[in-house]
């Protein structure tokens, strides 16, 4: 019995690293997670949010208007996501919107934020959509680092 038990959690521990290597390894598809966050179609698992001013892809959060220009507000918020753990950016900066891939601690699951800065009355504002690639729920950890990346600009 003792040793059906010692291959039972022998079995758990290699099935345990083949999840991780699969989930560290497997190649990111920009095509499918570098998305215009203002016209993107969104899951309907409560896995992901969106950030926006009123009007642009039903926000689950309302943005805030920032006295600026769009390409200054953009880098700025490139520079605040570059800057947290285990974040990576998955485009090249060049187009109108980012997207950013930051991965979780232990496990590395990966989460993708894309981010579009847009003029609106009285300077700029962001459209921001973060979501979960695993997973029904994320537990709130979405809208926490969205409400933590915005609220340092």
């Amino acid at each position: 019995m003792m040793r059906l038990l010692g291959y039972g959690i022998a079995l758990l521990a290699v099935l345990g690293v083949v999840a991780w290597i699969w989930i560290n390894f497997m190649p990111i598809d920009p095509q499918r997670w570098h998305q215009d966050p203002a016209t993107a179609k969104r899951s309907t698992a409560p896995n992901n949010i969106v950030y926006a001013p009123a009007g642009i892809n039903a926000p689950d959060l309302e943005a805030a208007v920032f006295d600026d220009v769009p390409e200054a507000l953009i880098a700025r918020f490139a520079e605040i996501a570059l800057a947290a753990p285990r974040v990576r950016e998955l485009t090249t900066g060049a187009a109108d919107y980012r997207t950013f891939v930051q991965r979780s601690a232990l496990m590395g699951f990966p989460d993708y934020i894309s981010v579009k800065a847009v003029a609106v009355e009285g300077g700029a504002s962001l459209v921001v959509y973060s979501r979960s690639q695993y997973g029904y729920s994320d537990w709130g950890v979405n809208r926490k680092r969205v409400e933590s990346w915005t609220s340092r600009l």
